[in-house]
């Protein structure tokens, strides 16, 4: 796809996404045989559900048939959310992924799997987890320091919140009982 396409196609589409209050995240045209798809990601600091998405793809149809952005060649159109495993680019990605794991590849050479705590202007702060049975630590990385960041897939990953939740409620629930 040819910047000029693509910033055409941004141009587009970008105010029709932000009006449902989702981002448009990317863009990318590919040649399946004689059939073009456009792939359109979207997000959200609260997420996409499947009728935001329903929603976005059928003003975004609508838009592209009424304009020549795609050519006259046939084209598929698929609007979705990034993957499970989202490549952190922008700001808001990192913010969004707050409390999850992510692998940084740093501009120093290494590699760091952390949780983020926190985001703020200038970069991240972490929790490294502890190895071998010891404590996990905390770490301040800059955005300047990082050269690639992807969230990671947990699968074993006990949710402390409910954790938290369930301790206190089975605490309350025999408090009263026995008042």
């Amino acid at each position: 796809m040819s910047t000029t396409q693509s910033e055409r196609l941004r141009e587009l589409l970008e105010p029709l996404v932000a009006s449902q209050g989702l981002d448009l995240e990317e863009i990318a045209v590919d040649s399946v045989g004689r059939k073009r798809v456009l792939r359109v990601v979207v997000d959200s600091d609260t997420g996409a559900d499947l009728d935001r998405i329903a929603d976005v793809s059928r003003e975004l149809s609508a838009k592209l048939d009424e304009s020549d952005a795609m050519g006259d060649a046939e084209y598929t159109l698929e609007v979705g959310t990034p993957g499970a495993e989202r490549s952190l680019t922008e700001h808001r990605h990192y913010v969004r992924a707050t409390d999850r794991l992510v692998r940084f590849q740093l501009h120093e050479g290494g590699e760091l799997v952390a949780r983020i705590v926190a985001v703020d202007e200038d970069g991240i702060d972490l929790e490294v987890p502890g190895v071998k049975g010891r404590k996990a630590t905390t770490r301040r990385l800059a955005f300047g320091d990082i050269d690639k960041a992807r969230v990671q897939v947990e699968f074993n990953r006990k949710d402390t919140k409910s954790t938290e939740n369930t301790e206190h409620t089975q605490n309350s629930d025999t408090t009263e009982e026995e008042a």
